[in-house]
């Protein structure tokens, strides 16, 4: 069998509808619409969540919480086992991470993250850290600076 040979399974395409095109397809006159009504016309119906008069669900559910967009910082995520790639004594920045593909976007800064362990003294520079990540990058015999 080769590409062009190829064909859709029986029963999984079907033609689609030609509706209003004369009363001998089945479909013509109403078009299926039925007869009358709000639904019969052009442009008719109900917008998404309209309940018929009643007060819909997003107006009956409380207000809860707030966004803090205007002030959320995010960071690019590495853990330490990452950091094992690099040889002893170097020192990781985030250009470097971005270069070795490690991150692919800088964001709002690079945060390290204690997942995993570290076998490699460096030092690390970045913009934020975790607790157990600052703790393993010490206890390889690393540095932690934050930029």
């Amino acid at each position: 069998m080769q590409i062009h040979e190829l064909k859709p399974a029986p029963g999984s395409r079907r033609p689609r509808k030609r509706l209003g095109r004369g009363t001998s397809s089945g479909h013509g006159k109403t078009a299926t619409r039925g007869t009358k009504g709000q639904w019969a016309r052009a442009g008719g119906g109900v917008r998404p969540g309209f309940e018929g008069g009643q007060t819909p669900l997003f107006r009956r559910l409380p207000k809860r919480g707030f966004t803090n967009a205007p002030h959320k910082k995010e960071y690019a995520i590495v853990n330490v086992s990452q950091l094992n790639v690099f040889e002893p004594g170097t020192v990781v920045t985030p250009e470097l991470l971005l270069e070795r593909r490690i991150i692919r976007k800088l964001l709002d800064g690079v945060k390290i993250l204690g997942k995993g362990d570290l076998e490699v003294q460096l030092t690390v520079r970045a913009h934020a850290y975790s607790d157990s990540a600052k703790e393993k990058i010490a206890a390889a015999g690393g540095t932690a600076e934050v930029i």
